[in-house]
């Protein structure tokens, strides 16, 4: 026999529990937030992993910290190359932070210019 009805299961009892990657998104906005932990390489390792597949599907949240991250506290260039890359994105979306962020990093890396000649 077929029931010609509504589904059992409705979409807002579905959508109450919190998905695992908005989830993993706010553990590591709370772990680098943390007074205490926030500080600790280990930890930063733990939130950028977190961190990573939010910010490759769009999340500007995680874009702008994981980019931060990666431009403050990695050794390498290609870190630091895509932590530029993060910001931009999250910058052009419209997140402060990452605008902030993204015109210090280039004030810094500008060489510094000669006052013009006057004649």
């Amino acid at each position: 026999m077929k029931f010609r009805g509504k589904p059992l299961a409705s979409p807002a009892v579905a959508s109450s529990a919190p998905s695992p990657k908005r989830f993993s998104l706010k553990v590591a906005l709370w772990l680098l937030d943390s007074p205490r932990l926030g500080d600790k390489q280990q930890v930063k390792h733990i939130a950028g992993r977190l961190l990573k597949q939010p910010a490759r599907e769009g999340v500007v949240v995680a874009q702008s910290r994981l980019g931060q991250m990666l431009c403050r506290d990695c050794g390498n260039a290609r870190d630091r190359r895509i932590g530029h890359e993060l910001l931009r994105q999250a910058a052009r979306a419209g997140d402060r932070r990452a605008q902030l962020e993204y015109a210090r990093l280039f004030q810094g890396d500008a060489p510094e210019q000669a006052p013009a000649p006057a004649d």
